[in-house]
């Protein structure tokens, strides 16, 4: 233990003697990123953050800067939906802080653990006025599960630790970690900053120098004496043979069940081959939602997977199964679902298990933990459904007819049922799809068929718009070989346009298609038949593609169908070359999705 009466001098002689790798508590930061498995850091620049920055390069991080902390945000809760790793951002204090609290807020309502680094004024600074120094815990409170202002440099890595683990702890969800600026930066600029600023030999000046460096005595106690410990793996919880067996007798009786798979059941990336093989073995008709879509791929595994009608088929079946789902909005606060059915829920979250709607069978698990032990230990009649399964084939067939029939109406401009029908035609096997944006992109959710799990990213439950930037950025960084398509709205893209500037910068190519119709169409549709005025849904169908060429990618334009295929063709083919390219659609109106708005 460093005696607390040496003399500053003597301290820092002592710590100059150890490593240098391990010279500043940046270093300290990066060193429980690495033993956490984290491969990338998103961040835009700051004073208050830079020895993290430093010092997960040097480790063999990768540190990824983007142009708004929000995408930065929205990044890092990519990356943790995509590799089952806590995704990490560091920014810093004051209006970086509060410039990541859309995408905070994001992040727990999708239920993606994320670990946010934020700088801070130094602790003896703190609300004396110091640069960009807010009360950044109790800002933050609402947003996050757990937070923590670190006080001491000997304290960095535990709290880190505990950090990561609340992170993926329970119900997922976004961590705070503040860091003093104090605490990142070596002791002799610390000193410098701080003590040695002190001039004079007045009675005030010698107190005031003897308080401080008693003060960093305290700060820079035993800094470098600690390690990084073993990760902590959180544990998920499974069901009883109790509970397994009245699962399995509620399903035994079922003529028609109907289960839905939302994101909670994607939380373990680790397993997905499982759940995916649990759900062929189960044979229930399954609807997939938000980062669930894709589970079954689009050929071999899908005849399970019922994509069209939901509304009907929850009204008619007589057994449901929640699989990590609420009965929030989208499923009309619980009354989508018959009172005649037998309604199971599975969640990790007591709250969301019983809210508005209170399961005949509730059962506080994981999700796809669930599905796998029933699927391993209780065979179930399949043949009892087979002919309520084939009507609801029936019924997505139908439905794709009528779909095909409104993509060969002739708008002016070109109709965004045929973009996505090309679109569709033209995805790779080995491709993820990035949606930011509002009727666009609800269009393309009908129509789109992702290739294979972990293939699909859109927001979730806070319909936020502005992810889509970071979300591809995470995407293509964490999948280097697979195509990533960015499908924006036209409004939507004003939101992170900037971010293909990253793209370029980082070498992370990425296609993106704008579909323009020159409107806020979403609000606008319903806006204008209510309330009869479009008041502040107008745009203009700007020459986005050539913003985008301003920030290094390559901009098309498309504003005839005919031009379309080839327009794809070459943006893959751009791609493949290391090139981002924005396609500019101009669309025309088109009421596919009338009466959508949602409340």
């Amino acid at each position: 233990m460093i005696s607390q009466n040496v003399s500053s001098e003597t301290f820092h002689s002592q710590e100059a003697a150890r490593s240098q790798s391990r010279s500043h508590g940046g270093d300290l930061v990066a060193g429980v990123l690495k033993s956490q498995g984290v491969k990338r850091l998103y961040t835009l620049c700051g004073g208050h953050i830079s020895p993290i920055l430093t010092a997960s390069d040097a480790r063999s991080i990768q540190v990824i800067d983007c142009r708004h902390e929000a995408s930065a945000a929205f990044a890092a809760d990519a990356e943790a939906r995509l590799t089952g790793i806590p995704g990490v951002v560091a920014v810093t204090a004051g209006p970086g802080i509060t410039n990541t609290i859309t995408a905070l807020k994001n992040a727990e309502m999708a239920q993606s653990p994320l670990v946010l680094l934020g700088g801070a004024a130094a602790t003896l600074l703190k609300g004396r006025g110091a640069l960009q120094d807010i009360e950044q815990l109790a800002l933050l409170k609402p947003l996050v599960k757990w937070s923590v202002s670190v006080k001491r440099v000997k304290d960095i890595i535990p709290s880190l630790e505990k950090a990561f683990f609340k992170a993926q702890e329970g119900v997922p969800g976004p961590v705070f970690v503040e860091l003093p600026i104090d605490l990142l930066y070596p002791y002799d600029i610390v000193k410098t900053w701080s003590l040695d600023a002190i001039k004079g030999k007045s009675l005030a000046a010698r107190g005031m120098r003897f308080y401080l460096s008693q003060h960093l005595k305290r700060v820079f106690a035993q800094a470098f004496t600690g390690k990084v410990s073993q990760v902590k793996t959180a544990q998920t919880q499974g069901l009883v043979a109790g509970q397994l067996a009245q699962f399995a007798y509620y399903l035994s009786q079922a003529k028609k069940p109907a289960m839905i798979l939302g994101s909670q059941t994607m939380l373990a990336a680790s397993q997905v081959s499982a759940l995916q093989e649990a759900v062929q073995t189960l044979g229930i008709p399954v609807f997939l939602s938000g980062m669930a879509r894709g589970l079954l791929g689009r050929e071999e595994m899908s005849a399970l997977h019922i994509r069209h009608n939901r509304s009907k088929a929850l009204r008619e079946a007589d057994t449901v199964i929640l699989a990590g789902v609420p009965c929030d909005f989208r499923l009309g606060y619980g009354q989508a679902i018959s009172r005649k059915a037998t309604l199971i829920g599975i969640n990790r979250s007591q709250k969301d298990l019983k809210l508005n709607r209170k399961p005949k069978l509730p059962l506080l698990a994981d999700p796809a933990r669930a599905l796998i032990q029933l699927a391993k230990h209780h065979p179930l009649p399949k043949e009892n459904w087979q002919g309520w399964l084939e009507s609801l084939q029936a019924g997505d067939r139908a439905r794709d007819e009528a779909i095909g029939l409104q993509g060969e109406e002739v708008l002016e401009g070109v109709n965004p049922v045929y973009v996505c029908e090309r679109l569709e035609h033209h995805l790779s096997p080995q491709s993820i799809i990035v949606g930011d944006g509002g009727d666009f992109v609800a269009t393309a959710s009908y129509i789109l068929r992702p290739r294979k799990p972990l293939s699909w990213l859109d927001p979730g439950a806070f319909g936020t718009l502005g992810a889509g930037g970071g979300f591809a950025l995470a995407a293509k960084a964490s999948h280097p070989d697979q195509e990533v398509w960015l499908l924006y709205g036209d409004g939507s893209c004003g939101y992170s346009l900037a971010e293909f500037d990253t793209m370029t910068r980082h070498n992370l190519p990425v296609i993106a298609i704008i579909g323009n119709d020159g409107g806020w169409t979403q609000i606008a549709r319903e806006q204008v038949e209510i309330l009869g005025t479009a008041l502040g849904t107008e745009l203009k169908q700007n020459n986005y593609h050539e913003v985008a060429q301003g920030y290094g990618a390559v901009g098309l334009c498309v504003s005839q169908k005919e031009q379309l295929d080839s327009a794809l063709i070459e943006a893959k083919r751009l791609a493949k070359e290391g090139k981002s390219v924005v396609i500019n659609v101009m669309l025309g109106k088109s009421d596919f999705r009338k009466g959508s708005i949602s409340m």
